[in-house]
């Protein structure tokens, strides 16, 4: 019932914001001092806005620097599969310029779409040939493409590297660290010819037993029965989805929207009060990130309930039990991939060490080629997006992926 009734309050308020909208947009006077009726356009512009959307927003990555040219990108679907596909961020290269390191980026499947992965991808066009996962919302995804749980999950990444062929290089964001660190390990079981060149991991849990999070605490302070009662629905009409059971995307918004409910209250009356004073960058700033913020994807149930369970439960990757279609993985396995760890000083969803925790799960690795790097003054997105991510930690993920591409 949660999300019939999510589905009818939905319904209900679409016409109220289209109708502020329409009035925001009709009442604004521009290049004007305040006044009763910018307040109120101001005021409608704001709650129109309060939404939630359910389709992947654009990427808007149209062109990068390459080699200190400007050249234009375009999205291109490599390989579409039912609930994700491989895209990638096609360069028009300069003349002559030497062919750059294939970099596959493994994106979460938490709530909100890969396009939060934005500012990584522009930053990695500079010097790599970008391949993005594109997981699709689960209330699309018809009850006839069955399941997909976290060995799905496993098998795609496993799909998707294969599919850039040798000597390509995998960098991880949050969630997906386990995933990406278990398709590794078992490609390197089976010495496929495409494993990874490298393994990079942003801010993931890989075990969690270390400095846990308030994240970590919700997810260990219940029984796993509690969650499949209490959070998962099925798809309502009419989506294409209709009957599938997901953990909706909405949901996780809302808990992690509680951890800073105050923060995300200033940022709207911060848009309004530029609004207000004309300031239309900084109004533009906000809305640009809520709008990003703001779009949920959901999870198919069968991976929420698995991923929960065993990623933050049972801890059973760093224990040494985790298994893919009933086979142990053993990231010991692992000798020709190098590693790179990277954590942020002030993550308060995966702490200092939590990542760091798969350098001695690689033990096979040569320590010359196992490293790892602790960004100071950065929470969880800043890993792997603002400044900071450009200027300090880029640098050392494109040093050491050209590195083993020389």
């Amino acid at each position: 019932m949660l999300y019939q009734a999510y589905q009818l309050q939905s319904d209900l308020m679409s016409p109220m914001r289209l109708l502020a909208q329409s009035l925001g947009a009709l009442l604004w006077l521009p290049n004007t001092e305040r006044s009763p009726l910018r307040a109120l356009a101001a005021a409608c512009t704001v709650f129109s806005r309060m939404r939630l959307t359910h389709q992947r927003p654009a990427y808007g990555i149209d062109e990068a620097l390459v080699d200190g040219q400007t050249v234009p990108v375009a999205e291109e679907v490599v390989l579409k599969k039912p609930f994700g596909q491989l895209l990638h961020f096609r360069r028009a290269m300069p003349p002559r310029a030497t062919p750059q390191p294939r970099m596959l980026l493994v994106a979460p499947l938490s709530g909100h779409f890969s396009t939060l992965l934005r500012d990584t991808v522009r930053t990695l066009l500079q010097d790599h040939d970008v391949y993005v996962t594109d997981w699709i919302n689960a209330r699309d995804v018809a009850l006839r493409h069955g399941r997909f749980g976290l060995d799905d999950y496993v098998a795609y990444v496993i799909e998707f590297i294969a599919a850039l062929g040798p000597g390509a290089h995998v960098m991880a964001v949050c969630q997906p660290c386990v995933a990406a660190l278990a398709a590794t390990a078992l490609m390197a079981e089976d010495d496929h010819p495409a494993q990874p060149r490298s393994l990079t991991l942003m801010a993931g849990p890989v075990d969690c037993r270390i400095n846990p999070t308030a994240v970590n605490t919700l997810a260990t302070g219940r029984p796993i029965e509690w969650f499949e009662q209490n959070l998962i629905s099925h798809v309502p009409l009419p989506h294409a989805g209709f009957m599938r059971r997901v953990y909706p995307g909405f949901v996780q918004l809302a808990a992690f929207m509680s951890m800073n409910l105050e923060r995300h209250q200033h940022q709207y009356q911060d848009m309004y009060r530029a609004l207000l004073d004309g300031d239309a960058q900084k109004a533009e700033t906000i809305r640009g990130f809520y709008d990003e913020y703001l779009a949920v994807n959901d999870l198919p149930a069968e991976f929420y309930l698995e991923t929960v369970e065993k990623v933050f439960q049972t801890h059973e990757l760093p224990r040494g039990q985790l298994t893919w279609r009933g086979r142990k993985v053993d990231t010991r396995a692992i000798r020709r991939t190098a590693l790179l760890t990277v954590e942020g000083e002030r993550d308060d969803i995966c702490a200092v060490g939590q990542t760091l925790a798969a350098q001695d799960l690689c033990s096979s690795v040569r320590p010359s080629r196992r490293l790892h790097h602790v960004q100071t003054g950065v929470g969880h997105y800043g890993v792997f997006s603002g400044r900071k991510w450009a200027q300090q930690i880029y640098p050392r993920v494109r040093d050491m992926v050209h590195s083993l591409a020389a």
